[in-house]
């Protein structure tokens, strides 16, 4: 089943596909003059009978501020979330201000966020969330778009529990898509926002039906190894205890990596884990994991995704060469998809892994440089950089598409 078709729903004949625009700002201070300019780069922008501003900020940001702004004039739903830096039409773009504003007849949104997330709540509030925003659609959601922060006081969620809740809800034949909210690497000022609200561990789901059919590209960037090759003998969602007869900390030593604090993100952010899941109908995916926590009294290490026992994890290694050629290749199988769509597809959204950014150090434009000269004039394009990707993709065996957490990945929606 392709990430195109899963999800259902019925449209009226002769559906009008969806419109959107960029509107871009640098003012993040005086939050009535950004507004303005919003506005006044939307003002021949022609909206239709349902809108969805999705909007992404520097941390500094005061949302319910802007917010407040917005909302005199756009009386439909606002939401998004911080990120580390966005990605436009005209290449990169730092501190400042993105909306990619939505607008058709035949599509339909729904909109909520949860409240602050732990281990004890997730599930459940995803699941009320979702079958909530459920019921308010006229057909089944042909789309989810998701954005959520890191769970700082419980290490024991992960990304993956989070797309696995969305599923169990009833999103698991929807494809999903979004991220995790960013910030300037301080992992302290990410925030997600919805409609005037602002959250740091909750999830924003919307819901799209009718006349969408996305279709999603999934690079990542992850192709030199270390000579690094355990087996997880011992896990607990995204808690490794045991590589081989040893602890996982012990492995850590004996490959003389880093092991010497707590917090060992920034430590590990170019050199991800590699790992292989394997799905119940024995289909599997290549994925790559970040570490983000050691735990020096049980020898653990907690990773931002699930790394279940019986893989084989290995370390691989991003440089700049790699993030170039994985960017290039996305960009040139959704421009395929566009080509071949007849003008259906007249948004880009995409969500690019803060490993990569740093990856690039001080060259902001060399992702940029994999589509600015080749985008066509009527097609909207936005990015962010995340701590965490949301996208389906394609299983190693059957070609089955599957709502996944990515980290170093580019992903990609037309829409």
């Amino acid at each position: 089943m392709s990430p195109a078709s899963i999800g259902g729903g019925v449209y009226r004949k002769g559906a009008r596909f969806m419109d959107s625009i960029v509107l871009y700002t640098e003012e993040i201070d005086d939050l009535e003059e950004a507004a303005a300019e919003i506005f006044a780069k939307a003002e021949d922008f022609p909206l239709k009978d349902h809108s969805l501003a999705l909007l992404f900020t520097d941390e500094d940001v005061d949302f319910p501020a802007l917010y407040h702004a917005l909302s005199t004039r756009w009386h439909f739903p606002i939401v998004g979330c911080t990120s580390m830096g966005m990605l436009g039409r005209q290449g990169y773009l730092g501190i400042g201000i993105s909306v990619l504003l939505f607008t058709a007849d035949d599509c339909y949104f729904a909109v909520d966020m949860t409240g602050e997330l732990d281990s004890s709540n997730y599930q459940e509030e995803i699941a009320w969330t979702y079958r909530t925003l459920r019921s308010q659609l006229p057909f089944p959601p042909k789309l989810i778009l998701s954005y959520g922060g890191m769970f700082e006081a419980d290490q024991s969620v992960s990304g993956d529990d989070v797309v696995e809740a969305i599923n169990a809800a009833g999103g698991k034949n929807v494809p999903l898509f979004g991220g995790l909210a960013a910030d300037g690497f301080n992992f302290t000022g990410f925030r997600v926002f919805c409609n005037g609200r602002t959250v740091k561990t909750g999830q924003l789901l919307v819901l799209v039906a009718g006349a969408v059919e996305p279709k999603f590209v999934t690079i990542n960037s992850v192709e030199t190894r270390a000579n690094f090759s355990y087996e997880v003998t011992e896990a607990r969602h995204n808690q490794v205890f045991h590589l081989g007869s040893g602890t996982f900390l012990e492995a850590l030593e004996h490959e003389d990596m880093a092991v010497n604090k707590s917090n060992v993100l920034g430590d590990y952010l170019l050199s991800p884990f590699v790992l292989t899941l394997k799905r119940e109908n024995g289909d599997s995916v290549e994925v790559a994991r970040n570490l983000h926590a050691l735990d020096h009294e049980t020898g653990a290490g907690a990773f931002l995704g699930a790394v279940p026992e019986g893989s084989i994890l290995s370390v691989g290694i991003i440089g700049r060469t790699d993030v170039q050629k994985s960017v290039r290749q996305a960009f040139d199988k959704i421009f395929e998809e566009i080509a071949a769509s007849n003008g259906k597809y007249k948004t880009l959204l995409c969500t690019s892994c803060c490993a990569r950014f740093l990856a690039l150090a001080s060259n902001t434009k060399e992702e940029t440089d994999a589509y600015i000269d080749r985008l066509p004039d009527d097609v909207s394009l936005l990015g962010i950089y995340a701590y965490g990707e949301y996208c389906p993709v394609k299983g190693n065996r059957t070609g089955d598409s599957y709502n996944l957490f990515h980290n170093f990945t580019f992903t990609i929606m037309a829409i």
